[in-house]
């Protein structure tokens, strides 16, 4: 005779709430062993212990019911291992955004020689020939809308039989910054006329005098130096109207390390002086 355990024991053996529970056989992904047709009542078999102590573990990592349906769903050990090795990775890519935001703000509270916003410098640079994507981009989406956008234009580049003349690099207007959302350009500089294909479009990035910081780390994370480098221009050049600019220099296609990354920040100004 198979021995069955009322939710209340069974909550107690899994250590999960009985309104867990009923949300789990609600949505398929742990069904009692019987349901009472007269009652409702859940009864559960022991020996659906382990499978619910493995889900229990998956969610205090953090994993989506659907992708713990996936795992549990796997055909075989190597399936399973896979999915949850992506779950464990995307927590390590979740981990390091999190000490890095906890060091920019113990910058912020205690700054200290290691933490100084890096020099500025002024550049003028001459209008340049580009394979260019331009969409209206939400900044929330910003990220992996630039990153699938530098894919695209370096395989366009690259199989055309182009040589890339500089950084590529993204062009930001004041919609971006205002209202998290506006116009973005991603560009990658090349020696000749791109031919359009899918997104990509020939361009000319054009030519502008600017202040210029370089941020160490992924785009997304540049607040500090887009503060300092609007704190210089405010004291020491004249802003003028223009997108915004970023070259990046070092980044997901140089290296998997995000500290590593650099990119460099660009203000449009009109130079006066020495």
């Amino acid at each position: 005779m198979s021995l069955f355990l009322s939710i209340g024991d069974f909550s107690r053996a899994t250590h999960m709430t009985v309104k867990t529970l009923r949300h789990y056989h609600e949505v398929g992904l742990l069904e009692p062993a019987d349901v009472d047709p007269a009652t409702g009542y859940r009864r559960y078999a022991a020996g659906q212990i382990p499978t619910a102590q493995v889900i229990r573990r998956f969610r205090e990592l953090g994993m989506p019911l659907e992708e713990i349906r996936t795992v549990m769903d796997a055909p075989d050990v190597g399936t399973r291992n896979q999915h949850i090795a992506a779950h464990l990775e995307r927590l390590e890519e979740e981990l390091g955004r999190t000490q890095r935001a906890v060091a920019s703000l113990r910058a912020l509270l205690a700054p200290t020689g290691a933490d100084a916003v890096a020099p500025i410098t002024l550049r003028a640079l001459p209008a340049a020939p580009a394979a260019a994507i331009t969409e209206t981009v939400d900044m929330a989406d910003g990220a992996a809308w630039m990153q699938g956008a530098l894919g695209e234009l370096y395989a366009s580049v690259a199989g055309q039989g182009l040589a890339q003349t500089g950084p590529a690099g993204g062009l930001f207007t004041e919609p971006v910054f205002t209202d998290h959302r506006g116009e973005s350009t991603i560009f990658v500089p090349c020696d000749g006329p791109v031919r359009a294909v899918g997104r990509v479009r020939p361009a000319v990035v054009p030519a502008a005098e600017l202040a210029v910081i370089q941020h160490t780390g992924p785009p997304i994370e540049s607040d500090r130096a887009y503060g300092a480098l609007a704190d210089y221009v405010s004291r020491h050049a004249l802003a003028v109207q223009g997108p915004i600019r970023e070259y990046y220099l070092i980044g997901q296609r140089d290296t998997a390390d995000v500290g590593q990354w650099r990119t460099e920040v660009c203000w449009p100004v009109f130079r006066v002086g020495s």
